[in-house]
Formats: C-alpha cells, sequence, structure tokens
C-alpha cells in the first residue's frame, strides 16, 4: 500500500480486502505494514471497506488514507507508530 518494503522483522498483518465478517473469509488479502494496516481499520468501518474500498486502489484512493500513506512513505520500512487505539468517527 504505502511502496516501503516489509522487512521480517517488521510488524505486519494480512488484510482482508473484503471483511471476513462481510464475507470475505477465504477471500483475497494483502500483506501490509501494521501501522497502515491500523490506519485502514481506523477510517473505515467494516461496512465501508466491503462495499467501496475492497481493492488496494480504491484504499489509496480514500483521502484520508491517500495523505496517510504519503506521510508515511518517508518513514523507514521498520516505523512503528505508538498511537493506540482507534480514531474512526461513527
Amino acid at each position: 500500500m504505502c511502496g516501503r518494503p516489509i522487512p521480517p522483522d517488521a510488524p505486519q498483518s494480512l488484510h482482508h480486502l473484503i471483511p471476513k465478517l462481510k464475507g470475505g473469509k477465504g477471500g483475497p488479502t494483502v500483506l501490509l505494514h501494521h501501522i497502515c494496516h491500523r490506519e485502514i481499520h481506523a477510517t473505515l468501518t467494516e461496512t465501508e471497506l466491503a462495499r467501496a474500498y475492497n481493492t488496494p486502489e480504491a484504499l489509496r484512493g480514500h483521502p484520508r488514507l491517500a495523505k496517510f500513506l504519503a506521510w508515511v512513505a518517508k518513514r523507514p520500512p521498520s516505523f512503528a507508530s505508538k498511537v493506540p487505539g482507534t480514531r474512526r468517527k461513527r
């Protein structure tokens, strides 16, 4: 997503392009830096992810995620944020 390599020792996680709770179990996944994965889920609801943001291109096109990805792309590949919690507005 962010264009940075993912070193083996960097925090990483698999993102289901369609959330498991919305029928995406066994569906396509992408490997992401953990910080990028957290930002996706802090920004979008499971329903939004399933309906409109179920491809890497769509995720990159979201205004808040695009801003985050431009910011994090300047960080080293092993960069990890220590900011806890979610910021999603319901």
